[in-house]
């Protein structure tokens, strides 16, 4: 396939053919300081179908899903209905039109219910509700789409899945026929996965059209009738989804090459023990953060840790970088105890560590890439920064940083350009003594060609005999890289399998809570 917008016609779950389309729109033209974010765009949704926006990190897809939302106004182009011309003025003119976006932040309040959550913001209410006939019209609504919920349920006291329900239910509920997903599997463990397909499923079968933005190609294959891809804000192709598409094509169309994504496993022998952790618990203001958590990673060896966000990873890979104190238990880095000897006693002995909040922990926003880069270099070494700006400039074109050379300020890159930064500095070899790579999301936020290149990164340091800790909410990007898969729920590690033989289903239910305790 060449670099040429083409499209396959795809049939619907229409009798007699393609379904009329229910909201187009053509030439679209939008233009941020400096940057370009969509230009002469055509898209089209039909009714009945799920048509996929598909694209790097701004390639203008997010961009384009909040004009047809009307959270922006194109500079030029316009919005048809229907067929019938529209201008959307806000979000609130779109809900008017029928349209409405799921996004990938929920806006719920926590503690209202799941009724009080669908009905607010709604003008067609009086002074004096009537909570029964509400619950039961909620409720209504949610069966209808397949989205059964507790109208009584607290939203805070929800699993994220549910939570999307609410949101997705509140929208149908404000009478939306067409509905823009933003990323709406980034926080679903796979069986919630699964039920939101099934939920989308429904909807179409409804009539009700789908727009679902996504980066997750395999994911995109399965769900979309349609999918159009988008690079530099142009589009590149309009293709067909369900079994006329394969994943490579796709990412050939995001970044113009092919992309390797395969899974990677270690191809040399496991050498000698490098982390050791034994029975590990925390507690944060007298909540039990981690519990008695063992286990161990040997040089050359990736273990990953899956597990749904706020589960205990991040204060895990913290309190191995000394960051955290543990309330028992001991860390072993190379023979070296580090347990409450801090952060410089855990680098001394051989730790990098890239942080799952890059600008708040992994980087100085206010200082240069240069200087970010030179801030875990060898403390006993003078570091000559003239010295060093060739490497930081090769480094910058390697990880395909967009910045002004050097000097540019962490504070006005991008988050995926953040990101690429802090991977550069703990994966470039600065630190040639590095023994334990731990790494949290570090292909979070980057475009396709960025992950296979950060992929490759890790795969080389793994070979090169590092021991790599990877803690990810990817699954996909886990069960693809590591050698071992622990599964944290709760603050505990519930399940352990080999990454080759890892079943999706079953780790899954692990993350979940499904399993019991130790199950293998």
């Amino acid at each position: 396939m060449n670099d040429t917008s083409h499209e396959v016609a795809q049939g619907s779950h229409h009798l007699g053919g393609v379904a009329p389309t229910a909201l187009s729109a053509h030439n679209i033209v939008k233009r941020f300081p400096g940057v370009l974010a969509n230009d002469n765009v055509d898209f089209d949704v039909r009714a009945g179908e799920v048509h996929t926006l598909l694209g790097e990190n701004g390639a203008g897809k997010s961009t384009l899903a909040a004009i047809l939302c009307g959270l922006y106004q194109p500079d030029s182009g316009y919005l048809l209905r229907n067929g019938k011309p529209m201008h959307l003025s806000s979000p609130r003119a779109g809900l008017q039109h029928g349209i409405a976006m799921v996004h990938q932040h929920f806006r719920l309040v926590d503690r209202f219910t799941v009724s009080e959550n669908v009905i607010l913001g709604s003008r067609d209410l009086g002074f004096r509700l009537n909570r029964k006939e509400i619950n039961e019209q909620v409720a209504a609504v949610a069966e209808s789409f397949g989205l059964p919920i507790d109208p009584n349920a607290v939203v805070g006291e929800l699993s994220v899945g549910q939570r999307q329900r609410v949101e997705i239910v509140k929208a149908l509920y404000q009478g939306a026929e067409i509905l823009l997903l933003d990323e709406p599997t980034a926080v679903l463990v796979p069986a919630e996965v699964e039920k939101l397909f099934d939920n989308v499923h429904s909807m179409t079968k409804a009539g009700k059209s789908i727009v679902f933005i996504s980066h997750k190609l395999g994911e995109v294959v399965e769900i979309s009738d349609r999918v159009t891809v988008l690079r530099n804000g142009r589009v590149t192709g309009h293709v067909s989804g369900k079994g006329t598409t394969d994943t490579r094509e796709l990412a050939r169309l995001m970044v113009g090459r092919d992309i390797e994504l395969n899974a990677q496993r270690a191809t040399h022998p496991i050498g000698h023990e490098v982390l050791q952790i034994r029975n590990l618990s925390l507690s944060i203001n007298e909540v039990e953060v981690l519990s008695d958590v063992s286990f161990n990673i040997h040089a050359g060896e990736m273990v990953g840790i899956a597990g749904v966000a706020g589960n205990g990873q991040r204060e895990l890979a913290d309190t191995i970088a000394g960051l955290i104190s543990p309330a028992s238990g001991s860390i072993t880095i190379s023979g070296a105890m580090t347990t409450d000897r801090g952060p410089i006693q855990a680098r001394e002995v051989g730790l990098a560590y890239v942080p799952e909040d890059r600008l708040g922990m992994g980087l100085v926003p206010s200082m240069s890439i240069l200087d970010n880069l030179l801030l875990t270099r060898d403390r006993k070494v003078i570091v000559d920064r003239t010295s060093i700006r060739p490497e930081a400039s090769r480094l910058i074109d390697q990880f395909e940083i967009k910045a002004n050379g050097p000097d540019h300020l962490a504070r006005k890159l991008s988050g995926g350009n953040a990101q690429k930064v802090l991977l550069a500095r703990e994966l470039s070899g600065g630190r040639s003594a590095t023994k334990l790579l731990v790494v949290c999301s570090p292909t979070r936020g980057l475009d396709v060609g960025a992950i296979e290149t950060v992929r490759s990164l890790l795969n080389d340091a793994r070979s090169a005999g590092q021991a790599i800790l990877l803690i990810s909410e990817d699954l996909d990007e886990v069960m693809s890289l590591a050698d071992r898969i622990l599964v944290l729920y709760r603050g505990a590690v519930v399940h352990e399998t080999p990454g080759a033989t890892a079943s999706l289903s079953t780790v899954g239910a692990a993350m979940a809570g499904l399993l019991e305790n130790g199950g293998v």
